[in-house]
């Protein structure tokens, strides 16, 4: 899939993914990656300039309204109405997935009920937190109980509680329901933490897709730190625990496949040299490791803070 805005803006550059069924995948990339216009383009809000969509077997660009019937969306600005109360923009969703007369109320209550609102349904949005909203927000896109539901930035904007209880929700739509999730995010902690598989991309381009933990792996090994007690003498370290990254007065670096493992032995041929360890520490790769490696440079870097900001004064506007 290929996305031009004139004059000769690739948003999105040629471009191939699947998604399993019954997975969480995620677009991990910063602001202006491409992220959203690929998710617009999937879920029929817009059209690319060459390309296929396929999902569930339905061509996408063919039968759009077909598909729509499968989708459930949460854009990542806000997009609940906060004079409404939580129930009435429910009901407005209802409406326009043509959900029937007779089965709204149920649906309605079960949305409510499943994202943690039953008890503030009658409340007006406004007086929501913005975790609240975000639920608000997924409970909306589930009316139509979809098959697939896409989510855009889903935590961005949120304080680290509500964010964690987002997804905790994702989580057990994934795991209870079966429901496939898929989610754009420049939020490294969040992708490791939801996702089953991770493609990453930058300036329209997607440069590896793969779980979270075969990208951490692809950058090295663990690197486990040891700091030495005061007057320890040098000791060599074996091949075989590792290998030496670098060394300094009372400090050593040592880089191994497994850190875990590695640790236990490493601490048994100190004390078999007599060197007592001080503390020793274990750092493994993150997802901005993986970033750095395939597009030359840092995914926090990149981040667009004005964008994040815009989107967090929307939540804080509407909690008034």
């Amino acid at each position: 899939m290929t996305k031009f805005y004139p004059p000769d803006i690739r948003a999105v550059d040629d471009i191939t993914f699947s998604v399993d069924m019954g997975e969480i995948f995620g677009l991990l990339g910063p602001n202006g990656a491409g992220k959203t216009t690929t998710l617009k383009i999937i879920t029929t809000l817009g059209t690319p300039t060459s390309g296929s969509i396929n999902v569930f077997d339905i061509d996408v660009l063919k039968a759009s309204q077909k598909a729509r019937q499968m989708f459930g969306y949460v854009p990542q600005t806000v997009s609940a109405d906060g004079d409404l109360t939580g129930y009435e923009n429910l009901l407005i969703f209802a409406k326009l997935f043509y959900v029937s007369k007779d089965e709204r109320a149920e649906r309605i209550s079960d949305a409510l009920e499943y994202m943690g609102l039953s008890d503030r349904k009658n409340d007006l949005v406004k007086q929501y937190s913005g975790g609240m909203v975000r639920r608000l927000e997924i409970a909306q896109a589930l009316v139509n109980r979809p098959r697939i539901l896409f989510l855009d930035e889903p935590s961005i904007g949120l304080d680290p509680s509500s964010r964690r209880q987002v997804w905790g929700y994702l989580k057990r739509l994934n795991k209870e329901f079966g429901i496939t999730v898929f989610i754009t995010t420049h939020d490294m902690v969040e992708a490791d933490e939801l996702c089953n598989r991770i493609a990453i991309m930058n300036a329209g381009k997607i440069t590896i897709t793969d779980t979270p933990a075969n990208l951490k792996k692809s950058v090295g090994g663990d690197v486990v730190t040891v700091k030495f007690t005061p007057n320890r003498t040098h000791v060599p370290i074996p091949k075989e625990l590792g290998l030496v990254m670098g060394a300094e007065e009372g400090l050593v670096r040592i880089s191994t496949e497994n850190g875990e493992k590695a640790i236990p032995q490493i601490m048994q041929y100190f004390e078999s040299k007599g060197v007592g360890v001080e503390s020793i520490s274990l750092n493994r790769p993150t997802l901005d490791d993986v970033f750095m490696k395939y597009t030359k440079s840092s995914l926090q870097e990149n981040g667009k803070l004005g964008e994040t900001r815009s989107i967090r004064r929307s939540f804080a506007r509407l909690g008034k």
